[in-house]
């Protein structure tokens, strides 16, 4: 599959420049680091809620990371929960099942990212399907990003 159709018209829309990075299939952004080589914390990924009134929001956190439900919704004075996974396969027609480009305006997403993203030079982020990354330096990121809230609203996650 590669490259979702959305994600590559979006960038070329937007003249955001990036390389592909190809690994070998994995089923998480987890298992992106490992097979990639790639440090967890420089991959962004994509977790899809729902507030009380319906409204959809992509958050943007880096892959070594727990999104923290509480401290979101106080933020955003809202009630958030995860959006169901059959909707978000619905929203995303043009990606395999669980490979969420992290890029919620090229599907009319409001999107909040972690701040802790801003301090890195290059993000890597899901292409649309379990083989490919795309890395972006931080000005692209930035731009990407340019109308998304950025808060820190992530926990460290345990193993």
């Amino acid at each position: 599959m590669a490259i979702s159709t959305r994600i590559n018209e979006y960038l070329q829309k937007n003249h955001i420049d990036y390389q592909k990075v190809y690994h070998y299939y994995t089923e998480d952004s987890l298992g992106n680091a490992a097979t990639s080589g790639i440090p967890p914390k420089m991959i962004a990924k994509a977790v899809l809620l729902l507030d009380h009134e319906g409204r959809k929001v992509m958050a943007v956190l880096p892959a070594d990371k727990k999104i923290n439900l509480a401290i979101l919704n106080h933020e955003l004075n809202a009630e958030y929960h995860l959006l169901d996974e059959k909707e978000v396969y619905r929203l995303f027609t043009d990606c395999a099942k669980g490979a969420i480009p992290p890029i919620g305006s090229a599907y009319n997403i409001t999107v909040i990212y972690d701040q802790q993203l801003d301090d890195l030079d290059n993000i890597y982020i899901e292409a649309g399907d379990h083989e490919t990354l795309l890395r972006l330096d931080h000005c692209a990121f930035i731009e990407i990003m340019k109308n998304a809230k950025h808060i820190r609203f992530s926990k460290t996650i345990y193993h």
